[in-house]
């Protein structure tokens, strides 16, 4: 058996959020943290709420802390946690109930930088083309499926989530100021230069540790810095 203490929060029930122990039987060899919750709230807990979709680690809705660090609860192991395994929503993020957190100030500032190709060339008759060498260029940025995880665990965020963008929103930018086929990285670099929006980072670095996908926000960050340095000398 495993024992996990997971927070709960109701907000049309009233009362403060707390803490409800469950204990689960390890049903299967290599079983993964959403397997658990799964069991809890199929045959012990009907009420217990999470977001949930493939269950492969590729969609991204169940990312929470799990014993003090983010994460996706289908990819991680129960082997090996320490118990009672504390599961808790993402930091930072209003919790909607349970471990449902409100993502839309989130999905706002991915939306800001506009993620989507522009070019003002006219339209090939195929496709736009690029080198391999250009298509390398987005390895290690174009992998990430936007589940919070760094966003919630930098601490800038936290305190200047208003204005500064996280490492989420600044990996996908940079993914997109990399990209050859796209003409618009000198607006892309203008809106970035900001005080808050860009240069809030200070390498904290929790967010490469939190990334289930091993990315690297901060170095996205630091290439977004330097590529506008580089553009005034």
């Amino acid at each position: 058996m495993i024992r996990l203490e997971i927070y709960r929060y109701d907000p049309e029930a009233g009362g403060e959020p707390c803490r409800q122990s469950f204990e689960v039987p390890v049903f299967k060899p290599g079983m993964k943290l959403l397997d658990a919750l799964n069991y809890i709230k199929w045959k012990l807990d009907g009420t217990l709420t999470f977001r949930r979709s493939c269950g492969e680690g590729v969609c991204g809705s169940d990312g929470m802390n799990i014993n003090g660090v983010n994460g996706l609860a289908c990819i991680t192991d129960v082997a090996g946690l320490k118990q009672p395994i504390r599961v808790s929503p993402l930091p930072g993020m209003p919790v909607i109930r349970d471990l449902v957190v409100d993502t839309t100030h989130f999905f706002e500032q991915y939306r800001s930088i506009k993620p989507w190709l522009q070019a003002v060339s006219p339209v090939p008759e195929h496709e736009r083309l690029q080198s391999v060498e250009e298509r390398a260029q987005l390895d290690g940025m174009y992998e990430c499926i936007l589940c919070g995880c760094c966003t919630t665990s930098c601490p800038s965020w936290w305190w200047n989530g208003d204005r500064f963008l996280g490492p989420a929103v600044l990996l996908q930018a940079d993914r997109w100021i990399r990209d050859s086929r796209d003409e618009k990285t000198g607006e892309r670099l203008d809106k970035l230069e900001d005080a808050f929006k860009l240069y809030r980072c200070h390498q904290i670095m929790n967010c490469m540790e939190a990334c289930p996908k091993g990315l690297n926000p901060t170095g996205a960050i630091n290439h977004i810095k330097r590529t506008l340095l580089a553009r005034k000398s």
